[in-house]
């Protein structure tokens, strides 16, 4: 091969990785180079496929399949800058990691995996290069008892938090799942990532959460939406929070949605239904009922000081 045949062929993959979201990785190379094409030509070859060396829609497609089916298998390899042991979540089939110890994906033991028909999937289509983040409470007593309500109910979302911290990923976030669209606008799906943080909602449910063993929710007593301060109810447990933080970490640095929050007019939180968000306008971390002004979820969630927590341990590493 030519060496003006072997450049437009590193050309063309490059540019494909940068459309699609692929990684030399992906065919155990690090470098668009010689040894890529040679590579995807042996994986073209086994998997019945033209081998030119060319990462063109049939290949991604088929590779991104191919990994998706078994997550489990390419677990990050040497490679990659992941400590041993690093915890990480998935976004377009590659690994985002994490700084926690306590995330199951969906194909893993005690995993939650959403239904396929709950979302819309994604697969061997361009990075869906989501801009929002989006928070919301699930009124269940275990993230266990949400991901079978969510699969029941034909909805989605990407990541759960149980009382405990543990992190569940349920889908890819290539994918859109359905969290938080309207009738009128799908911003907040097309352009969001969800997690469902457990929390039953109701002081009612406290007793439970002693019972076994988790403690005592803390109360809160000043949530304001919507122009209303809200009756108490349970909050998040500390765990929790720090688990969502290191989720907004992770995504920030692996997936680029910025560590900023809605304003109203004046600069303060918005804390009622923004206008950009619901048209999928917004960058950053948001709640649902930004979208909504029928959803109360996460009221009294504290945005900045929580955002800014984690800026200053992005400063400080």
């Amino acid at each position: 091969m030519s060496i003006y045949k072997r450049m437009d062929k590193n050309f063309y993959n490059k540019s494909s990785s940068d459309s699609l979201g692929w990684l030399p990785s992906w065919f155990g190379c690090s470098l668009f180079d010689d040894e890529l094409i040679k590579a995807v030509k042996k994986w073209q070859k086994s998997h019945h496929l033209t081998a030119d060396g060319l990462v063109g829609p049939m290949t991604y497609r088929r590779v991104w399949t191919s990994r998706e089916a078994d997550i489990s298998d390419h677990k990050p390899t040497s490679r990659c800058p992941f400590r041993d042991g690093q915890k990480h979540i998935v976004h377009n089939g590659n690994f985002i990691p994490i700084n926690w110890d306590k995330v199951i994906l969906w194909d893993e033991n005690d995993g939650f995996k959403s239904k396929k028909g709950n979302y819309t999937d994604y697969s061997g289509k361009p990075d869906r290069k989501p801009t929002m983040f989006v928070n919301h409470w699930d009124v269940c007593l275990s993230s266990e008892s949400c991901a079978k309500v969510l699969n029941k109910r034909g909805i989605s979302v990407h990541f759960l938090i149980d009382n405990d911290g543990t992190i569940f990923q349920m889908l890819d976030t290539q994918h859109k799942a359905w969290h938080a669209g309207i009738p009128r606008y799908e911003g907040g799906n097309s352009k969001g990532i969800g997690v469902e943080i457990s929390n039953a909602y109701y002081p009612k449910y406290q007793n439970w959460y002693v019972d076994h063993g988790f403690g005592e929710r803390p109360l809160q007593e000043h949530g304001y939406v919507h122009g209303k301060t809200l009756k108490p109810f349970l909050d998040f447990y500390p765990v929790q929070l720090q688990a969502l933080q290191e989720l907004w970490k992770a995504i920030h640095l692996g997936i680029d949605i910025p560590l900023d929050y809605p304003r109203d007019e004046s600069g303060f939180i918005d804390t009622g239904l923004h206008h950009n968000c619901e048209r999928g306008k917004f960058h950053g971390i948001c709640n649902h009922y930004n979208f909504i002004k029928t959803k109360i979820d996460c009221a009294g969630l504290d945005l900045p000081n929580l955002i800014e927590e984690v800026k200053d341990s992005l400063e400080n590493k």
